[in-house]
């Protein structure tokens, strides 16, 4: 299928790997201008090497900057330009118990989740509706919905920024601009395989063994999602093609939510 991302310019948040990669992958192969972002140089300008190598023909280039740091995310923006299609990705996981977790860290959440794409959104969303087309897509989770006990922090982040997703879409009524969220379910990104590995070498077991035992009993998957899952859905959002969906939450959770919507 072709989704008409040609000549389009997307910008994905917290993009060197992941799932953040593997939007940026899909639409560099979908004709689409890349704009890869990372907490430092190094990291970015090894993604934008390793996505070209990948595909030659691919249009791309990155910015550095720590969503953590507001003066970062401001030089990020001045250097942004015009950009058509934005995916607000950049997140953290960290699990930890509630007591545990003081005030830095709940603000550093807020920072890195919520505020990063206020910003973002801030500055690209009126430039949407002046040019007449655009989209924003937040790359959510079932935690929004579902907040674990031993992530309060990263669960309740999240419900607020598919909160903002939803907000945010009201200004778009009556334009060819939409805001929507996907929610992920649990994703064998590389962040988790790293983790995996590491139990698993210290617990003396393969790492397909502890993989299969940490997938959810909830799960009509029966896996974990795969980052290229989610980034075709991604895809469709971001084409012309999803023109009738807007303020909505799009599920790509592997059924791990019990509810029916």
């Amino acid at each position: 299928m072709d989704l008409q991302l040609a000549g389009k310019t997307v910008f994905i948040s917290g993009s060197t790997q992941g799932i953040g990669y593997a939007i940026a992958t899909l639409c560099s192969y979908e004709g689409a201008t890349v704009i890869i972002n990372g907490r430092n140089e190094d990291s970015v300008n090894a993604a934008v090497a390793r996505l070209r190598d990948d595909n030659p023909a691919a249009s791309a280039r990155g910015i550095a900057a720590d969503f953590g740091v507001v003066g970062q995310v401001d030089q990020l923006l001045d250097r942004l330009g015009d950009v058509d299609i934005l995916i607000n990705n950049v997140g953290l996981f960290d699990v930890a118990t509630f007591a545990e977790i003081d005030d830095a860290e709940w603000t550093r959440c807020f920072e890195i989740i919520l505020m990063g794409a206020v910003r973002l959104s801030r500055r690209l969303l009126p430039r949407m509706l002046a040019d007449g087309w655009g989209r924003i897509i937040f790359i959510g989770t079932e935690s929004a919905i579902d907040v674990p006990a031993d992530m309060i922090h990263y669960g309740v982040t999240k419900a607020a920024a598919l909160a903002l997703s939803n907000g945010l879409a009201k200004l778009t009524r009556g334009t060819a601009v939409t805001v929507n969220t996907v929610l992920g379910g649990p994703t064998y990104s590389d962040g988790v395989a790293a983790v995996v590995e590491q139990i698993a070498a210290a617990q003396s077991m393969s790492v397909d063994d502890l993989r299969d035992s940490l997938v959810r009993e909830s799960s009509l998957l029966q896996r974990f999602i795969d980052p290229g899952e989610i980034a075709s859905l991604v895809g469709y959002l971001a084409s012309p093609l999803s023109s009738a969906t807007n303020g909505a939450a799009l599920r790509a959770d592997g059924g791990v939510l019990p509810s029916m919507v």
